[in-house]
């Protein structure tokens, strides 16, 4: 037996309970890990207040980090012992968790569990916005929203290691501190962040904007675009976007809207460990810098889902079993 946070209906965070359960055994190419640390993230509120539709009684979590225990029928390059993290787990809000071989990133010497759970959902979305959905250049302006949030804490990094220069939104002055401490260039408040926008970049507006926010930031975040630009919007935090007309994007500039999920950029373990492996040799040498905001007892999931959604916390919210 094990203990895992379980939903037993859709809701608000009180529906997240502690309870025992069967310790899951691997199957065909699958890895048991014993969990040391846990990701929380904006998916797992989600799907558990019925957002995304899961089947219950339900296991939140897909981020985490901990030590092989067992490994199941087929799998070769990894034995038990071995120290891995994943992004892509099943029911990891649990003592024991089960992953696929194929989908579990090695975790170099060097890298801390509570690091190792914080990368790799966050750090490979930061990976794939910045190298896929919009490839950055030396030189482009880019808008982020919520700078000091934990994607937006590595994209920040991740952006100024690649020459561009940042232009991020918060909501309160230790957010703005965090974002600076980062490397943003411009630190804006919500409000009127678009004409703020204009004016830094002479009129023209920014080349691309990351938008994981929704609803509460879409119309700005378009208008804030220069011409031809690319409005990457990989998250709802405020609420879903309601239905696009086309036509805007032509008035706007010729626009571009994407609306990406880290699924379709992880294609095939070449994909992952290309990702992974970019990302853990960055904080293993130190030009990466992973803030873990808060801790929480796994009883205390409800608390971590609360303080996420009001916006409460800074970086990286992180489980320990």
């Amino acid at each position: 037996m094990t203990h895992a946070i379980v939903a037993r209906q859709s809701g608000g965070p009180e529906v997240l309970e502690l309870a025992e359960v069967d310790r899951p055994v691997p199957g065909p190419g699958q890895l048991l890990i014993k969990v040391a640390a846990i990701g929380v993230n904006f998916i797992d509120t989600y799907k558990r207040s019925g957002v995304y539709k899961v089947q219950y009684p339900f296991i939140p979590g897909s981020e985490a980090s901990g030590t092989v225990e067992e490994t199941g029928d087929g799998v070769t390059g990894f034995s038990a012992g071995d120290r891995v993290a994943t992004a892509e787990g099943l029911n990891c809000y649990a003592g024991y968790a089960l992953v696929d071989a194929d989908k579990a990133l090695p975790v170099p010497r060097g890298v801390d569990d509570f690091t190792a759970a914080a990368l790799p959902l966050q750090g490979i979305t930061a990976h794939y916005l910045i190298n896929s959905s919009f490839k950055v250049e030396p030189g482009h302006t880019v808008l982020l929203h919520a700078g000091a949030g934990g994607v937006g804490l590595l994209l920040i990094q991740l952006l100024k290691a690649r020459g561009a220069t940042v232009i991020t939104t918060v909501s309160t002055d230790e957010k703005e501190a965090l974002a600076r401490e980062a490397g943003a260039d411009h630190v804006l408040r919500y409000e009127g962040f678009a004409a703020r926008v204009r004016e830094l970049t002479g009129g023209a507006g920014v080349h691309v904007v990351y938008d994981g926010v929704g609803k509460d930031t879409f119309d700005d975040s378009l208008a804030a675009l220069r011409i031809r630009g690319t409005l990457v919007l990989f998250g709802a935090a405020s609420g879903p976007v309601p239905p696009v007309d086309p036509q805007r994007l032509n008035t706007g500039g010729s626009l571009y809207l994407t609306r990406p999920t880290i699924t379709h950029f992880l294609q095939d373990a070449q994909e992952r460990r290309w990702r992974s492996d970019e990302l853990f040799a960055a904080v293993a040498d130190g030009s990466l810098k992973v803030r873990i905001g808060a801790r929480y007892d796994l009883a205390d999931a409800a608390t971590a889902h609360t303080d996420l959604e009001q916006r409460r916390t800074t970086g990286k919210v992180i489980l320990v079993p």
